[in-house]
């Protein structure tokens, strides 16, 4: 009974130190890239409103996500997804609708017609 306390100790440090690990590496990531300038405040709240509650994207923050690029725009989500207060949400439900908005955006930006 006693190596199954200390397995699960173990399981539970080894969980604990890539969450922490996961952190750093993304916050290191967004600040050697200048992810958080490469963006408007409205184009974040309208991208993140869209990618968690399912509210609409405007063409121009599409456009701001896409300059953003796709390194960027997942190490942001990760971040948001490693805050406490977001305990509630599917983590697989929002990586999808991550992936969805960035897709739509290009799809967007490389139409030959974009939509006004």
């Amino acid at each position: 009974m006693a190596s199954l306390n200390v397995y699960s100790v173990l399981v539970v440090l080894f969980l604990t130190c890539r969450a922490v690990m996961a952190t750093k590496e993304n916050d290191q990531i967004i600040k050697e890239n200048n992810c958080e300038t490469k963006i408007g405040s409205p184009c974040v709240l309208e991208a993140f409103t869209n990618i968690f509650e399912t509210r609409s994207i405007s063409n121009k923050c599409c456009g701001e996500l896409v300059v953003l690029g796709k390194f960027c725009h997942s190490a942001l989500v990760k971040r948001t997804l490693e805050n406490p207060l977001i305990k509630d949400i599917s983590l697989a439900t929002i990586i999808a609708k991550s992936i969805q908005t960035w897709n739509n955006c290009i799809a967007l930006i490389d139409s030959p017609y974009p939509s006004a």
